[in-house]
């Protein structure tokens, strides 16, 4: 059926950049889950991030999830949506410090993302946004081969964790 694109055509279509694209398009939603529900919702980044642990060359799912289709229409709706945003972003990003985006480098990403990841599963109100933008700044980085804002999102998404740990640990005392 031509009116939808299953995952694993998306995943094809994507090569080596897949995690980057996955990671953001999963990323972004987390911004808004409440609580409760970022157990499950974040499922798809720690999946995603534990893959580039291991070294993956790219994105594996299970062939029922690669199966799942979404609209054409729904994913030209997030793709425009996504649009003016992205123009601005690429202004300000660019290949730089290639470390970063090199396979040890994707795999010490995979290791922030992972932790990230598992930081907003944690129900704890306001403490999933910092994480998730960490994640999708991370991911823009990746696509775009820019070790800086990579290291951006490591600091953004540590600075988050540390606020979402010491509210777990310390309470609101």
């Amino acid at each position: 059926n031509t009116d939808k694109i299953t995952f694993a055509d998306l995943k094809t279509s994507l090569h080596e950049r897949g995690f980057g694209l996955l990671l953001l398009i999963f990323s972004l939603p987390l911004v808004a889950v409440p609580p409760g529900l970022t157990m499950v919702a974040c499922l798809p980044s720690a999946f995603l991030s534990a893959q580039m642990v291991v070294g993956m060359d790219s994105p594996w799912f299970p062939k029922w999830l690669g199966n799942k289709s979404i609209k054409r229409s729904t994913l030209a709706a997030i793709i425009k949506k996504l649009t003016p945003f992205l123009y601005k972003i690429e202004r300000i990003m660019r290949p730089r410090l290639p470390i970063a985006s090199s396979k040890k480098g994707e795999r010490i990403i995979g290791i922030f993302a992972l932790f990230f990841a598992i930081s907003i599963a944690i129900p704890l109100p306001f403490t999933n946004f910092v994480p998730s933008i960490a994640i999708a700044i991370m991911s823009l980085g990746l696509l775009s081969r820019d070790g800086l804002i990579i290291i951006v999102g490591m600091i953004v998404g540590t600075i988050g964790c540390t606020i979402t740990f010491t509210v777990l640990f310390f309470g609101t005392k």
